[in-house]
């Protein structure tokens, strides 16, 4: 998938990776399968410059975004609980707790 956008995107393999911070080699090894997934520091990086959503691709690299953890640990019995609730819900349902989430927030200021 990364190559596919690189490629869609236009970038050479040698101009992305040097946009990324990586060498030319270490990223064709990543988009052959043939190395572990980058950081998702890095990860995110390539989504932000192919345009892309940083925490899908976060997600398909098998990783955790950053910030998750934190979240988790602030709250460590009520968020894994939601995060259960929430699990099997639809893409559309989801949107619908994460603006019920946003607004409460909003209520709280």
């Amino acid at each position: 998938m990364l190559r596919e956008k690189r490629i869609e995107k236009g970038y050479s393999l040698r101009r992305f990776a040097q946009q990324v911070g990586v060498s030319p080699t270490y990223l064709s090894q990543v988009e052959q399968g043939n190395v572990q997934p980058p950081t998702a520091d890095r990860v995110k990086r390539m989504a932000e410059i192919l345009g892309e959503n940083p925490d899908e691709w976060i997600s398909l690299a098998g990783r955790v975004p950053e910030d998750l953890p934190e979240i988790i640990h602030s709250h460590p019995r009520e968020i894994p609980e939601l995060l259960r609730e929430a699990s099997g819900l639809t893409a559309q349902q989801l949107q619908r707790l994460r603006e019920a989430a946003r607004k409460m927030k909003e209520e709280e200021r």
